[in-house]
């Protein structure tokens, strides 16, 4: 297994920008089988749970065990796996139900899956892409996408329509606040299943890192974004409403002024820059109207200017070259 990745913030898309020079990958050849576990998983015979789950394994040989111990997290052991199975299969039925309501043109998500590993193959072609997508249900709080070493893994409970009502319920709100359950819609499957391709070729490694280290490593990722999803909407692509978005662009000098005249560039202590770099409601500083996680849109700009100057680098090079490198040459004043 390579990993598999929590992502929990899903984003809404409301336009599509217009990119110039995008590629020809017609020619290359990406093809994606589709494995529907969630279909085997909640139709098997809880009272011959045993033998049920060995029939699971021949046919899912490389995803069940990590189903059950990466995704549920169950112990490694019989007594507790069959336990558990069985009443996750009875809570979880009304969850499995609308997931195959909501969720029924899985062909388009294939389709769309495989144009993007058509410019993952083209921008990185050393890359060894899954081969296949592997659906599953599971706990509501956890996995929604993941990457193993045969698969796409897609938690179809995370992408179930932000008005769902398990959505709404206490429990779940406390984890998820309205500000990430509003982005829990199918369109975002792709760009959360490019992001772990991303994550696993660049592992990151931001902690204890400068705000203006974490707000460009941020960036190089939405600028290969823009590359591997030529066509999607950048609302989708940051997590942003389009009304935070205009809002960043509008107020783009005034946001990059804020971090110069607070000193905040070399700032490395947590409670002083985590609101402009992890998820949240609004930048409280900038207002309502603003987005959390507003230094990924200047580091998204600063690495724009570098690449801009410097069009010769590859994807790969942008991703292996060390932010302060781009920060000094880019030279970003907006």
């Amino acid at each position: 297994m390579k990993r598999i990745a929590c992502i929990a913030s899903m984003f809404f898309v409301v336009a599509c920008s217009s990119k110039k020079n995008i590629p020809d990958v017609s020619g290359i050849t990406v093809s994606l089988k589709v494995e529907r576990f969630e279909k085997d998983f909640f139709a098997i015979d809880t009272n011959h749970l045993s033998a049920a789950l060995d029939t699971l394994q021949s046919k899912y040989p490389d995803f069940l065990k990590n189903y059950l111990y990466n995704i549920l997290v169950l112990e490694p052991k019989p007594d507790t796996v069959l336990k558990y199975v069985k009443s996750f299969i009875r809570d979880y039925h009304f969850v499995y139900d609308t997931a195959q309501l909501k969720i029924q043109n899985v062909d388009e998500i294939k389709k769309q899956m495989e144009q993007a590993c058509r410019f993952v193959k083209y921008y990185f072609p050393h890359y060894i892409l899954p081969d296949r997508i592997t659906t599953f249900v599971g706990p509501i709080e956890g996995t929604a996408n993941g990457l193993t070493q045969h698969s796409f893994a897609i938690g179809l409970q995370s992408y179930l329509g932000k008005s769902f009502s398990v959505y709404q319920s206490e429990y779940v709100s406390n984890v998820y606040p309205a500000y990430k359950s509003r982005r829990f819609e199918t369109p975002y499957i792709v760009v959360n299943s490019m992001r772990n391709i991303l994550d696993d070729m660049y592992p990151l490694k931001t902690t204890g890192k400068p705000l203006m280290e974490q707000m460009i490593e941020a960036g190089k990722r939405l600028y290969v974004l823009d590359a591997l999803l030529a066509t999607t909407a950048d609302s989708l692509k940051t997590g942003y409403t389009q009304q935070q978005l205009d809002f960043c662009f509008s107020n783009e000098k005034k946001i990059w002024t804020f971090f110069i005249e607070n000193n905040l560039l070399y700032e490395t202590e947590p409670n002083l820059i985590g609101s402009y770099v992890n998820d949240g409601p609004s930048t409280p500083e900038f207002g309502e109207i603003s987005p959390g996680n507003i230094g990924q849109f200047t580091g998204w700009q600063i690495v724009k200017k570098w690449m801009n100057k410097n069009e010769q680098k590859t994807l790969d090079e942008l991703m292996k070259t060390p932010a302060k490198q781009i920060f000094d040459e880019a030279k970003y004043k907006p």
